[in-house]
């Protein structure tokens, strides 16, 4: 659940970023106001987005999760913005979707680069059971010698000497 809110945020943040780029290109003042009436689309098809593809699955894979996030939003703020004829040219269209996508996409490539585990060492059972022989000093779990084990299931007059 931790993983899934850190998902959440950090395309909020991607989506603040962006609009914040974008304020200052258009010369406009970067304010909480601004920020917030440009970048509500966003954020709400952002929402939208997490849900459809189920982020809490997989937080911060690129593929599906990611892409799906990202053309979600691109595609529901785009839906929203033509709602309240905001502006939707072809070029804001285009430089939405490519800045969003390295936004939206890099830091999950970023975040599962940096949080990948160590590569895990399958171990086999035969393996475990020579290492604990080893490691008592050729006796079993139950004080036999490895010798004294075998002998007993190999050879009926073994188990006499038991």
């Amino acid at each position: 659940m931790l993983r899934f809110l850190g998902a959440l945020i950090g395309d909020v943040l991607a989506i603040v970023l962006f609009v914040a780029i974008g304020l200052f290109q258009h010369g406009l003042d970067i304010t909480t106001q601004n920020l917030v009436l440009v970048g509500w689309p966003f954020a709400a098809a952002l929402i939208v987005g997490h849900l459809a593809a189920q982020t809490w699955r997989g937080p911060f894979r690129v593929w599906p999760q990611g892409v799906f996030v990202w053309a979600i939003t691109i595609v529901g703020a785009m839906a929203v913005r033509t709602l309240f004829q905001a502006g939707t040219e072809v070029s804001f269209v285009i430089v939405t979707s490519i800045v969003l996508g390295v936004l939206m996409l890099g830091w999950r490539a970023l975040a599962s680069y940096l949080t990948r585990g160590a590569p895990r060492e399958v171990i086999d059972a035969e393996d475990l059971e020579a290492e604990d022989l080893q490691r008592d000093g050729g006796r079993g779990r139950d004080g036999d010698t490895a010798r004294d084990a075998t002998d007993s299931l190999t050879s009926p007059s073994a188990s006499s000497r038991n």
